[in-house]
């Protein structure tokens, strides 16, 4: 199929990111402090910054991708209470609960995938675990969150290793402000929550913040109760030339676990517990320190680098034995970035590196095992202004994994798996004017086994090789100062993904294994549009099309499972008076094969439409919000599993209401 990258379009994504150099030589002498007078200059004084594409900050206008910001007043008006509330009202992002930790999955992947294909990060720092569990988003309160950047598509050369969907970068509150908030809620099946924050300055240069928040609830299931909590501190420095941080945080949930269901007990009752379950619980732990340094050599030129480190404890009980998995990750990730102000644009340059540790040990009725994993990454990207409305942007990464690995039944006597990775973007992004923009991208992604599934593969595999993959996409946005249209188009492929085959009979217990599947395809189109008809009411819509299969194989031309083919949102907001507003949307998942039912034997999933209803005051310093999510109650699937022995249901959420009330001071 011709999608893994190779070394020779590595070395010209190199060769031709620092031809940018080229730029850079008559930029001297024409660089000022002050923007250019042309049109595309005047663009970017008027439009936000994000950092989710070149790791700097760039204007998503003029970045050549589909890009989207939640910002501060889209999380108000949703009337969300959390995170995963918030992302489940976005276009092209499929949520899937198994009611003990959520997964988005971006461009078709299953929920078991979507872990390790969507790229998490809170302020650039990677969410995602160094094994297959879920990365733990209720983590970050959503009173913590500034915004959200959204990212539809791969990214594997800004951000490498499993950027293949896309990338989700959550924007944390920075301590800019002296002051602080509290909130506090309580609804449905016993749910309390409760969270603050405050920050404030020390002197002129040093700033503090502090948030923290808990819940708990008995959640739509039978044995699914839950209690979580966080706690976040932050120190910052802030100079002309010089920025530091250091940041702690810790995460505590706790919650039961209430197992599969049968299809049968599924149509009598989805709030049930599965039988046998009554003891079975999962408990999380994790600590995160996190540093940051940046320097302004020159006006063009800055140096920055992360360190991160994370350490999480999860205890469980679960069919009839305890378990207990650690796992840490050591992070450093130094870069230096380049900004030329150009007569045709601006010129940006990133290049870095990252470097990280992580280690798993797993000890559980079944299994023994320890996985210390090394990677090793090297990046460039550089987009350059041709003409004033024409730009290009261009780049390469080449990584390197090492897998030293123990486990008592595949390799008893340890092992050491070596594995390499490359990606080239290439892309193209034109504004004839303020209204328009078209953009063409061809970028490269790839993902390295994770540490528990290098050893759980057939009996006669020595290791998984990395998935390879290239995407192309093209796009065209169109605002107007009332209304907002945009269209994309997308074609993803994918050699040696790496998924779990539960039909397979030589793993390492006699059943499936993690195994790399045949080559698959999707081809998919989203569109949207928002208006604002009046000064009070907002309208929107948005339509996502996915058509993924597989394109080798015994299963070729069958359905990827779990990709539902047509997506759909529809949403309203009315500002009834001053201090009070209406939300209201109904979101719209098409039917779709349960996952791993890669040969499409089984019936498909029905579809099913989430009603949800907020409405939303704020006076002064305070606000308030009543949110009704699943308004009409439906019953519906929100993961499911394949299995010749019986397939495994897991239950979406029934009605639930939710009264919060807020003071900021």
């Amino acid at each position: 199929m011709g999608t893994n990258p190779t070394k020779i379009a590595t070395a010209l994504s190199l060769i031709l990111s620092v031809s940018a150099a080229s730029f850079v030589s008559t930029a001297n002498a024409e660089t000022t402090n002050t923007p250019s007078t042309t049109e595309p200059a005047a663009i970017n004084a008027e439009t936000e910054t994000i950092v989710v594409i070149g790791r700097s900050e760039a204007n998503p206008l003029n970045i050549a991708a589909n890009v989207h910001v939640i910002g501060p007043a889209d999380i108000e008006m949703s009337g969300a209470v959390s995170l995963t509330d918030l992302l489940r009202s976005q276009a092209g992002i499929q949520v899937s609960d198994n009611n003990s930790g959520t997964t988005f999955a971006m461009r078709g992947f299953t929920a078991s995938q979507a872990a390790s294909n969507t790229l998490i990060l809170i302020d650039g720092r990677r969410l995602n675990n160094i094994d297959i569990s879920a990365p733990s988003l209720n983590a970050v309160a959503l009173n913590q969150v500034e915004r959200v950047e959204v990212l539809y598509g791969s990214a594997g050369v800004v951000y490498g290793d499993q950027a293949v969907g896309g990338v989700i970068n959550i924007i944390t509150k920075a301590p800019n402000g002296t002051g602080g908030g509290l909130e506090l809620s309580a609804g449905s099946f016993d749910t309390y929550e409760a969270k603050g924050d405050i920050s404030g300055q020390i002197n002129d240069a040093w700033r503090y913040y502090l948030a923290g928040s808990y819940n708990q609830s008995d959640n739509y299931r039978d044995n699914n109760e839950s209690e979580t909590g966080s706690i976040l501190g932050r120190l910052q420095y802030q100079s002309d030339k010089q920025q530091f941080f250091v940041e702690a945080s810790y995460y505590d949930d706790n919650r039961q676990a209430p197992g599969a269901l049968t299809l049968a007990q599924f149509e009598d009752d989805p709030s049930q517990a599965a039988p046998f379950t009554d003891d079975d619980y999962t408990h999380e732990m994790t600590t995160a320190l996190r540093s940051g340094y940046e320097y302004q050599l020159t006006n063009e030129w800055a140096l920055a680098a992360d360190i991160n480190y994370s350490d999480t404890l999860t205890t469980n009980f679960l069919w009839g034995s305890a378990g207990r998995i650690e796992r840490n990750l050591f992070s450093f990730s130094p870069k230096a970035t380049g900004n030329y102000q150009l007569e045709q644009g601006d010129l940006d340059i990133v290049a870095g590196i990252d470097l990280s540790v992580g280690e798993a040990d797993f000890d559980l009725a079944y299994t023994q095992r320890n996985n210390e994993q090394k990677m090793a990454s090297v990046y460039v990207q550089a987009s350059v202004p041709l003409t004033s409305t024409l730009s290009y942007v261009v780049g390469g990464r080449y990584s390197e994994v090492t897998d030293d690995l123990t486990d008592q039944t595949l390799y008893p006597n340890g092992v050491e798996l070596d594995n390499d990775a490359h990606a080239f973007e290439l892309g193209l992004n034109y504004r004839p004017s303020i209204e328009h923009r078209f953009y063409i991208r061809a970028n490269d992604n790839f993902r390295f086994a994770k540490v528990d599934e290098q050893a759980y593969t057939p009996v006669t595999t020595i290791g998984l090789d990395p998935q390879t993959g290239r995407s192309y996409e093209a796009g065209w946005d169109w605002t107007e100062s009332l209304y907002t249209f945009k269209l994309n188009a997308y074609v993803l492929d994918l050699e040696d993904e790496i998924v779990y085959d539960a039909g397979r009979t030589d793993g390492p217990q006699g059943g499936g294994a993690n195994v790399n599947a045949d080559a698959s395809r999707r081809f998919g189109v989203n569109t949207s549009f928002d208006v604002q008809l009046s000064e009070d009411w907002l309208l929107g819509a948005s339509y996502d099309y996915i058509d993924a299969e597989f394109t080798e194989g015994e299963n070729e031309g069958k359905a990827l499972s779990w990709v539902a083919e047509h997506n759909a949102r529809a949403y309203v907001s009315y500002d009834i008076a001053s201090e009070w507003q209406v939300f209201a949307e109904g979101i719209y998942t098409g039917e779709r094969y349960i996952e791993g039912d890669n040969a499409n034997v089984d019936p498909k999933l029905d579809s099913y439409v989430l009603a949800n209803l907020a409405l939303n005051y704020t006076r002064d310093n305070w606000s308030a919000s009543l949110r009704a999510d699943n308004l009409f109650d439906e019953e519906y699937v929100s993961a499911g599993y394949y299995s010749a022995w019986g397939n495994g249901y897991y239950s979406g959420n029934g009605r639930s209401v939710r009264l919060t009330a807020g003071y900021r001071f």
